[in-house]
């Protein structure tokens, strides 16, 4: 079998890998990849299944992945943990910008955060 691989020059900088050359045929192919904004808007399997099987609002399944408390996810948030426990409840309706804080401090999108 003729299997085609592609060797790649590694930099290195003070013993240490810095850059990868890749041919440009290949980078023309991952580039979208590498520029694609949405890359962060995928969920994890582990955080649908809470939401659809365990019926777990989506915050609260993020919070439970990222293995954070209440009190640290308010903290990073600065919000106070009493309005993240009302938040996580069903049926809440948090403001856009109380999202969007809550989504910061995870490092997610407000998007992951939609039922």
């Amino acid at each position: 079998m003729n299997v085609h691989t592609v060797d790649f020059q590694t930099i290195e900088h003070e013993g240490k890998p810095a850059f990868v050359l890749v041919p440009f045929d290949i980078f023309r192919k991952i580039r979208p990849l590498l520029e694609n904004k949405d890359v962060r808007s995928t969920i994890p399997h582990e955080i649908v299944k809470r939401n659809t099987l365990d019926d777990v609002p989506m915050i609260k399944a993020w919070r439970e992945y990222l293995g954070l408390t209440q009190q640290e996810l308010a903290e990073k948030a600065n919000v106070t943990q009493p309005a993240i426990a009302k938040i996580e409840r069903p049926g809440t309706n948090p403001r856009n910008s109380t999202l969007k804080k809550i989504a910061d401090a995870m490092m997610i999108t407000v998007e992951q955060l939609e039922e």
